[in-house]
């Protein structure tokens, strides 16, 4: 009789999984060892190897198929003389049962080995994040009918409004998938539709997380106020940064930097400078060192895209400025590679038109790694949110004289400025954030290297 090949669990723990891909279709001829399909975990996605030989006769479970259980039949292996006519299907799960493509979250890739840096997935336009635990339940059209999307189809359907029976999928059997809503125009949602108007998903996604705005008022029924009007700028903050603490695994790594030779070189640099009529900030360190730090430990240079990680090549630094009624981070492009002098320059002009609103969007969207500095404001220490696809981002405190035991034990003044690096875990584990927060440690309490 045909033998049937079941699902592995691949960790003590496995309950269940995800058949990411086949590696092989029926009338393939595979031998033990061979590998059969990928195999997604809670944690990694992992390659599963045929133990005996012979011939695929019936894929029982499609590729993508997700909550898969453990031991149940995925597929049918026929020995010498045996053909697909000797199956018996009768308890071989319904393909029907579960849409094709349904990829579970890879989200946790990066926190195994097996992840690695830039591991990619298998179809880059339905790549579903953490996030997707949350999308809509799977709409149906006027018939009653199941309409088939990715859960994150369905979530970017829900957050811009559009009626998913509108919609042609480009995905297996007609799915829907990422592009397909991203390329759709918002529609009139229906009478029965539980999706909000795009103007209003922002603060539908907040409002869900705590009490409604009604409630709220209620409670301070008879208390004098000021209702502020949330504009388009406070709407995005409030979405972005909600999404940014429920969905990214944030970790924080905390450093002490002795910043009184960074000081000294300043004012040196300054008084030789003072006839271009060139004034270098500490910031302007700052942004130079973090750079170079990215260079350093290229590693860290990265951004989370949904299913895979991308490495950047140049140093595009983000910075945080604030602005009447929120904020922009501008980003530095190539900051790793222009003089002091040069991004002084640079970051003096973008902050002045982020505060007149007169940026251009490719001025401040992409980087892979921001700065926030609160020094300038008395802030001695504090935790920055990221700001995705970012890896990281670094908080900065102000430079305040404190006593400190030297190297041959006496005890000394120095000004020690707090900073702290926000860490995306999926992006950057602990042991790679350490050097990175090493490397920009270093050229900031040795700023001559940061001229080399």
């Amino acid at each position: 009789m045909p033998t049937e090949i079941l699902m592995p669990a691949l960790s003590p723990t496995m309950e269940e999984g995800t058949l990411a891909k086949w590696l092989v279709k029926e009338g393939d001829e595979v031998s033990s060892g061979d590998i059969l399909a990928e195999i997604e975990t809670d944690k990694a996605t992992m390659e599963f190897e045929a133990v005996d030989e012979g011939t695929i006769g019936k894929i029982l479970i499609e590729e993508g198929s997700e909550g898969v259980k453990v031991n149940t039949p995925i597929a049918v292996l026929l020995e010498e003389g045996e053909s697909a006519d000797d199956i018996d299907t009768s308890s071989a799960p319904a393909k029907e049962e579960k849409p094709q493509a349904e990829a579970a979250p890879k989200a946790a890739e990066a926190e195994t080995p097996e992840a690695g840096f830039g591991r990619g997935a298998t179809d880059a336009n339905d790549a579903p994040t953490k996030s997707d635990a949350k999308a809509p339940a799977a709409p149906k059209d006027d018939k009653g009918e199941r309409i088939f999307a990715s859960p994150l189809a369905r979530r970017i359907a829900a957050d811009k409004g559009l009626d998913l029976s509108q919609i042609d999928g480009s995905g297996p059997r007609g799915r829907i998938v990422k592009a397909d809503v991203e390329n759709a125009q918002p529609t009139a949602a229906k009478s029965d539709s539980a999706a909000p108007a795009k103007d209003a998903a922002p603060v539908a996604q907040a409002a869900a997380t705590g009490p409604s705005a009604d409630a709220v008022a209620k409670m301070y029924e008879g208390r004098e106020y000021e209702e502020v009007t949330l504009n388009g700028m406070r709407k995005t903050i409030a979405a972005r940064l909600t999404e940014a603490k429920q969905t990214v695994p944030h970790f924080y790594l905390r450093r002490d930097i002795q910043i009184d030779a960074l000081l000294s070189f300043r004012s040196d640099l300054n008084k030789q400078l003072e006839a271009r009529g060139v004034k270098l900030s500490v910031n302007d360190f700052i942004i130079k060192a973090c750079a170079l730090a990215l260079q350093s430990v290229p590693d860290a240079n990265a951004v989370w895209a949904g299913d895979r990680i991308l490495k950047l090549k140049p140093s595009d630094v983000a910075v945080a400025v604030a602005i009447e009624g929120g904020l922009f981070t501008p980003v530095l492009q190539d900051a790793d590679t222009k003089s002091l002098s040069n991004l002084s320059a640079q970051m003096k002009d973008l902050a002045t038109r982020a505060r007149d609103r007169k940026l251009a969007p490719h001025e401040y969207q992409g980087g892979s790694f921001a700065i926030s500095n609160l020094g300038m404001f008395g802030i001695d220490n504090f935790d920055a949110v990221i700001n995705p696809p970012h890896g990281a981002i670094l908080a900065v405190g102000a430079g305040v004289k404190k006593p400190i035991i030297g190297k041959d034990g006496e005890i000394t003044a120095a000004t020690v400025m707090s900073v702290t690096l926000s860490v995306d875990h999926r992006v950057i584990d602990g042991a790679l954030g350490a050097q990175l927060l090493n490397a920009i440690v270093e050229n900031l309490e040795n700023p001559m290297i940061m001229l080399a």
